[in-house]
């Protein structure tokens, strides 16, 4: 750490699932910096990874536009639901956050279960995009509350997927297990006009050990039954996809990205020969988002960033992974927050990460800390910032 106090403070966070979006994480974090350093001069910039909020800050960032839509929610029920037409110089680009219609926010907690959970909103939103007219749609994929492989996403396009005895199979993972083929015959013909690129974790496969179902099913309310009956699901509809796919080369097993958002990005590229995409390469850079995050990164004294945990799967196409990677480019220290800290958080200092801080100081349950996120943030980042002045002080003087 410099032995000066510093005045550029760049602060940018991830969202907090189920609780504050990335714009709300930094408009805390700067108040916490500005109890502590008033004159600091603070770069807020909130940081999208196509999960919660991505549509509505691309919309806002090319003086694009939200559209509402009522669509198949994740249990069944109809939600309200939206994507985006952007602006500017990404005119004709609809962005679908695929969190937006069946995300884990919407499933009621007492209904949590991903061998039932369906994708059939995301292919509704692909098709009001459609609609719209777009020529590009780029389906964010992160938070979501389904392991259906994107089956329920390929119906609402038009898709049939059948059993053996050529019926439907019923929704959600569990059915995946009774997959024999896909019947395309139906299948919007205006997706083999559009560009479809499906920003993701590059680090999400599948199948396998690391699979969709073994890492992210627990997390979806799966029980160990339920994880090993969603993995041998998913390792048939590979079987299906494989048979049906569009994309010469592809990996639908192992390939990067394939298991994102419970295998949407898998289903998207074998059928209609998505782009398999980078998020921070799609959502940090280029001419959507409209920031430059190494440039602020270059201006900064100090970077903070932050999530909702910190953990072994952090290292793993996180954004406090990514910050972390590009501000140790230009030498500058990093102190993530983090609304848990859990096994393997250690790891994160080999990537950039200089110190973690836990934003909960005392014992609370899930349901208060979520309630408390801001002030929780603000403290926390109060409490960084005096350590970090104090480390100052003594350097200046030792």
């Amino acid at each position: 750490m410099p032995v000066t106090v510093p005045h550029r403070i760049l602060v940018a966070p991830s969202g907090f699932k189920e609780s504050l979006s990335a714009a709300q994480v930094a408009e805390a974090m700067a108040r916490g910096v500005r109890r502590v350093l008033p004159g600091a001069v603070i770069e807020a910039v909130p940081m999208v990874d196509g999960g919660e909020g991505t549509a509505r800050a691309l919309a806002e960032a090319t003086d694009g536009r939200l559209v509402p839509a009522i669509v198949t929610g994740p249990v069944g029920e109809p939600v309200a639901s939206h994507f985006a037409l952007l602006g500017g110089d990404a005119a004709g680009t609809a962005v679908v956050e695929m969190a937006a219609a069946a995300g884990l926010r919407l499933v009621p907690a007492d209904l949590r279960d991903p061998t039932r959970t369906t994708s059939h909103g995301v292919g509704e939103l692909i098709r009001g995009a459609l609609d719209a007219g777009a020529r590009r749609i780029i389906v964010g994929c992160g938070d979501s509350g389904v392991s259906d492989g994107g089956a329920g996403m390929l119906t609402a396009l038009g898709a049939r997927v059948l059993g053996p005895d050529g019926a439907p199979i019923a929704p959600g993972g569990a059915g995946l297990a009774d997959a024999a083929r896909l019947d395309l015959a139906c299948l919007d013909p205006r997706l083999a006009e559009a560009e479809i690129v499906v920003a993701c974790n590059v680090h999400n496969v599948l199948c396998g050990p690391k699979g969709v179902a073994r890492v992210f099913g627990p997390q979806k309310g799966a029980t160990p039954q339920q994880v090993e009956l969603l993995s041998s699901a998913l390792e048939r509809w590979a079987d299906v996809l494989e048979n049906a796919c569009a994309a010469p080369g592809l990996d639908v097993r192992n390939g990067p990205g394939t298991g994102a958002s419970g295998g949407i990005g898998a289903a998207l590229a074998a059928v209609c020969g998505a782009a398999l995409t980078s998020r921070f390469e799609v959502l940090m850079d280029g001419e959507l988002s409209g920031v430059d995050l190494d440039a602020h990164i270059r201006r900064a004294d100090l970077v903070l960033t932050a999530e909702g945990a910190v953990d072994y799967q952090t290292p793993h196409g996180k954004i406090p992974a990514e910050v972390a990677r590009r501000a140790k480019r230009h030498g500058k220290p990093v102190i993530a927050l983090a609304g848990s800290i859990g096994e393997g958080a250690a790891d994160v200092h080999d990537i950039g990460i200089d110190a973690v801080m836990g934003i909960i100081p005392i014992p609370m349950d899930i349901a208060q800390a979520v309630s408390e996120a801001a002030p929780l943030v603000a403290n926390a980042t109060e409490r960084t910032l005096r350590l970090v002045t104090l480390g100052c002080s003594f350097g200046a003087t030792g």
